[in-house]
């Protein structure tokens, strides 16, 4: 299978995200600990692994953990910032030391928004500079964006400003905002509701295919994007039967992860892509599930569009597939009427805990990030725009139609 594990070298960052996912801790890892860690991915064949964060180039041992990863015989990736690979002579480093491909997220191209999202004034124009400096290596690079109420109306219009400035990027991801965990439990305005996704994500994907450009989604339902369904990762994820390994800087440790457990409505099960359809990643209650409805298209050829994309994957092997031209079994969920009463940790097996760095119990700027950290960071002049009558004119009950998609200019 296509396997690719997660490892947090640290989980301190050079920037403030008001919905990060990943809030501050004072662990790290060692690189006797990388060492095990890798040899443990090679073991079980796993194809690649992501080195990830907080913000992962704040390790101080990053580069020998590419070159051990790569020296392994893992396709090596990292999720970043971008805000230390904008020196030149770092980006030359990492990239001598044999990292592959890089994440760099960005979530906005206006410049005063990404500040705010980012908490990090000027953070944008770091990311720029990333990239400029990767794409004078042969590193590749996609860019994630967290989808939130702030950037969902102009998501088509990144694309726009990407293709214009950085042709060289050919694969986008987007991550819908996970309401369960860290800052955005308790900055919840930064939650989308699903309707206001939908009309601008669809622009960003059609331009992307049109512009032969690769991308995947998450956390993002199928009935809200029937059109590529083939490109939802918990799609493809389902119909690969894969599984993942993220070796957390938290009480969660180290969880070999092969559930999601994520939430249906009672009207998903009449929905003839509920077998290969990942519902909401709500365990926040933060979506509401009458956002959902069934769709009512053939399955398969979804399933073999996904088997047709494997064929040209690198991590391709066809002797760990199993009936792959066959619709898999329901994936397991929870109904609407299940809501957790308090977050949870990804199901499946628990094999480490993490180690503590002793050092940055003295270090002033570490400590475990607190509701009150956020009040500062919040400009009071950036307001969530307000609804217009046209806005609600073009969402008829909560969907769009593709008479207006293909319509509406850009």
């Amino acid at each position: 299978m296509a396997n690719i594990g997660y490892i947090q070298m640290v989980r301190h960052c050079n920037q403030n995200c008001g919905f990060c996912s990943n809030p501050e801790t004072p662990f790290f890892h060692d690189l006797d600990q990388i060492r095990q860690i890798v040899d443990d991915f090679v073991t079980r064949d796993y194809f690649g692994v992501i080195l990830t964060g907080g913000e992962p180039t704040l390790s101080p041992i990053l580069p020998e953990a590419i070159a051990y990863a790569r020296e392994k015989g893992l396709h090596v990736r990292m999720i970043t910032n971008g805000q230390k690979l904008a020196d030149g002579a770092y980006c030359e480093k990492v990239w001598q030391a044999g990292l592959q491909h890089v994440h760099v997220s960005i979530h906005s191209h206006k410049h005063k928004l990404e500040d705010f999202l980012t908490g990090t004034p000027g953070s944008l124009q770091w990311a720029e500079q990333a990239l400029t400096n990767l794409g004078q290596t042969d590193i590749t690079v996609n860019i994630n964006t967290v989808i939130n109420r702030y950037n969902c109306d102009h998501l088509h219009e990144n694309i726009d400003w990407f293709i214009t400035n950085f042709p060289f990027i050919r694969h986008f991801v987007w991550n819908n905002l996970d309401p369960s965990i860290g800052r955005a439990t308790t900055n919840n305005y930064f939650t989308a509701k699903l309707q206001d996704i939908e009309v601008s994500l669809a622009k960003a994907m059609r331009k992307l295919h049109e512009t032969g450009r690769s991308f995947r989604v998450e956390r993002v339902p199928l009935c809200y994007m029937t059109e590529f369904a083939h490109c939802s990762t918990e799609t493809r994820k389902i119909v690969k039967s894969e599984e993942r390994i993220v070796h957390f800087l938290d009480n969660k440790g180290t969880v070999r992860q092969t559930e999601w457990g994520h939430l249906y409505a009672d009207i998903c099960e009449s929905c003839s892509l509920r077998a290969i359809c990942g519902g909401l990643f709500d365990r926040g209650n933060a979506y509401d599930p009458a956002e959902l409805s069934p769709v009512f298209l053939d399955a398969r050829p979804i399933v073999a569009r996904i088997v047709q994309d494997l064929q040209s994957d690198p991590a391709w092997r066809l002797e760990k597939f199993k009936n792959l031209a066959t619709v898999p079994s329901a994936h397991q969920g929870k109904s609407a009427e299940f809501r957790p009463g308090k977050v949870q940790a990804p199901t499946g097996e628990r094999l480490v805990q993490p180690t503590s760095d002793p050092r940055r119990h003295d270090d002033p700027t570490a400590h475990d990030w607190h509701p009150s950290d956020d009040e500062l960071d919040v400009d009071p002049g950036l307001a969530v725009p307000e609804e217009t009558e046209a806005d609600r004119q073009a969402l008829r009950n909560g969907r769009v139609s593709r008479q207006r998609l293909e319509a509406e200019p850009g």
